[in-house]
């Protein structure tokens, strides 16, 4: 198992990490704008359930594959990167339709899921992260690395997920205050929409 002194370095690193908010806290804002509260939360846990994959991959090597192959990582890039631009496309197109994530039982409920999931296993800066740093807090001395990096890796996540949450359910809420009329809630969506489709964009160029 990983040192008390990497586990407490680890927990430091990915504290500050995630508290910095980026593209992935911005996504998370935009669908609490676009598809209020409830959808904000299970974009949170589609992404984590993304991300899980990532560690996974990490893990086990594969990660070590698309953090050195400028060609899998640039497909990686941008085809998450073309997917957020298409779900901002689509929250600004259905901005004035009513939204209801129980329709048919669970069809929206799995589709804002599964958007989600895809937005997190595309992220490829993220497995170049995960990458670049666990092994830099693994105890080498000691067996089982894939699993001591499964645990850095379930840290990083549980600590990213209960931030995400905090951002989803305030952007939530805030939204929520902010819905008057039809006209306002259009708005407030579109508006999402043009920051999701923004994260894809600044995704792809940087």
């Amino acid at each position: 198992m990983p040192t008390t002194e990497n586990l407490i370095g680890w927990l430091l690193v990915s504290i500050v990490i995630i508290i910095i908010p980026g593209p992935g806290v911005t996504f998370v804002i935009a669908r609490a704008m676009t598809i209020g509260r409830k959808g904000a939360v299970l974009t949170v846990f589609g992404h984590a359930a993304g991300v899980t994959l990532q560690i996974l991959a990490v893990a086990f090597g594969l990660g070590a594959l698309v953090a050195s192959s400028a060609l899998a990582f640039n497909i990686m890039k941008f085809v998450g990167a073309g997917f957020l631009v298409y779900l901002g496309i689509r929250s600004i197109i259905t901005r004035k339709q009513p939204i209801d994530l129980t329709m048919d039982g669970t069809v929206k409920t799995k589709k804002v899921l599964s958007d989600s999931f895809i937005v997190g296993i595309t992220n490829a800066k993220t497995i170049v992260f995960f990458v670049a740093t666990m092994p830099q807090f693994v105890n080498p001395s000691a067996s089982n690395i894939p699993i001591q990096m499964l645990l850095l890796g379930l840290i990083f996540l549980v600590i990213g997920t209960l931030s995400d949450l905090v951002y989803a359910f305030a952007a939530g809420s805030a939204r929520d205050w902010l819905i008057n009329s039809e006209s306002r809630i259009a708005g407030v969506r579109a508006i999402g929409g043009v920051a999701i489709a923004g994260v894809g964009i600044h995704t792809a160029v940087s």
